[in-house]
C-alpha cells in the first residue's frame, strides 16, 4: 500500500491557507475599535473596555441560512449568501436593543473551491462593514465524505452590546399597543424548503417569471435585509416597547415571543400588500393560508410595538428614512 496524504483523502491544507490570504484584506476592512490582533489566531479578540458603556450586557446569536444556500449553489451566485447570514444575525440581536460588535463564521464544504469561498466570505465581510460589525474569526472546514462535490454550508455567530437599562425584552408591551410592520425584501432566509419544492417544479432558476418581474433566481436570492438603521432611527425618535425579527414561525410565532404573559396578538392580514412571490408560492403549491402565515414572513420582516399615541409618528419617522411600513395589528388581552 502506497503512503497516503491528507490531500489524497480530500483535504487541501494549502488551499485553506491560500483562502486566508485572499480574504485578509476584506476582513481587515471590518475592524472597529475594540478589535485586537488579526485573523488567523486560535480565537478572535475584542476589548470591551474600548467602548463607553456603564453597565454593558452582551447579546449573542447564532444561525445559518438554511436551504437558501442550495439556491445560491444551483444558480452559481455566491456573493450574497454571506450578506444574508450577517444581516439575519444582526437583526436577531438588534431587536434586543444591541449594537453589533463582532461576528464569526463557519464555512463547510466537500472540496474547497477558492473562488466560491472567497465570494461567500467577501459577502460576509461587506455586510459586517455595513453594519459596523467586525469579522474577527471563522473556520473553513473541508469534509469530502460529508458534502457532495460543489456543496457547502454556512453558519455564523454574532456578539453585540447594549446598556442594561436600554434592553428591549418586551416587558414594556401593554394591551392596546400598536404593531408596525416593516417591509421585507423577500423570503429572507426562511421557508426555502417549501418554496423550492413548489417553485422549482414549475420554473428553472434562470426563467423569467412575469408575476415577479425578474428571474426566479433573482427573487429567491434577494438579500435578507438588515433593520439595524431603522431600529436605531425609531429608538432615537420615540419609545419602542418591543421589536420582533420575523423569521421561521412567521409574524405571530415570532412576535408573541416578546409579549408579557396574558397578552396576545390581533393581526390585520389585509393591512399590507402581499408580495407576488408569496402569492405565487401559495397558488402553485395550493398551500393553506394558515401554513403560509406560519412558515413565511409574507412581506413583513420586522415588527415594532409602540403605544397607540406614537403609531402615526413611528410611521412618519420610518417613511422619512425610506422605509415601507404599515399598522398591521395590535396587542390585546388573551392567552
Amino acid at each position: 500500500m502506497k503512503p497516503m496524504t491528507y490531500r489524497e483523502a480530500g483535504v487541501d491544507i494549502e488551499a485553506g491557507e491560500a483562502l486566508v490570504a485572499r480574504i485578509r484584506p476584506w476582513v481587515r476592512r471590518t475592524f472597529r475599535p475594540g478589535v485586537l490582533g488579526d485573523i488567523g489566531g486560535f480565537g478572535g479578540l475584542f476589548r470591551l473596555g474600548e467602548l463607553p458603556y456603564r453597565d454593558p450586557v452582551l447579546v449573542s446569536s447564532i444561525d445559518g441560512v438554511g436551504t437558501k444556500v442550495k439556491v445560491a449553489i444551483a444558480a452559481g451566485r455566491h456573493d450574497t449568501i454571506g450578506r444574508d447570514l450577517v444581516n439575519h444575525c444582526v437583526n436577531d440581536i438588534a431587536v434586543c436593543g444591541a449594537e453589533p460588535l463582532f461576528f464569526l463564521d463557519y464555512f463547510a464544504t466537500g472540496r474547497l473551491q477558492l473562488e466560491v469561498a472567497e465570494q461567500v466570505i467577501r459577502g460576509l465581510a461587506e455586510a459586517c462593514r455595513e453594519n459596523g460589525c467586525a469579522l474577527i474569526g471563522g473556520e473553513t472546514a473541508e469534509m469530502p465524505d460529508l458534502y457532495a462535490e460543489g456543496e457547502y454550508d454556512l453558519a455564523g455567530a454574532i456578539v453585540g452590546v447594549v446598556e442594561r437599562e436600554a434592553m428591549l425584552d418586551g416587558s414594556a408591551v401593554r394591551e392596546g399597543d400598536v404593531l408596525i410592520g416593516l417591509a421585507s425584501s423577500g423570503l429572507h432566509t426562511n421557508g426555502y424548503s417549501l418554496a423550492r419544492r413548489v417553485l422549482l417544479a414549475h420554473y428553472g432558476l434562470d426563467a423569467h417569471v412575469p408575476e415577479l418581474g425578474n428571474t426566479l433566481a433573482d427573487a429567491l436570492l434577494a438579500v435578507h435585509r438588515s433593520y439595524l438603521s431603522a431600529i436605531r432611527t425609531l429608538r432615537r425618535e420615540l419609545a419602542v416597547h418591543g421589536l420582533s425579527h420575523i423569521t421561521g414561525g412567521g409574524i405571530v410565532g415570532n412576535t408573541r415571543r416578546v409579549l408579557p404573559a396574558g397578552l396576545a396578538l390581533e393581526i390585520d392580514w389585509e393591512a399590507w400588500p402581499r408580495p407576488p412571490l408569496f402569492v405565487l408560492i401559495q397558488r402553485l403549491g395550493q398551500v393553506p393560508e394558515e401554513e403560509m402565515r406560519r412558515v413565511f414572513n409574507l412581506g413583513i420582516g420586522l415588527v415594532a410595538i409602540v403605544s397607540p399615541s406614537e403609531a402615526e409618528r413611528a410611521l412618519a419617522v420610518l417613511a422619512s428614512s425610506g422605509e415601507q411600513a404599515w399598522v398591521i395589528g395590535r396587542v390585546k388581552r388573551g392567552a
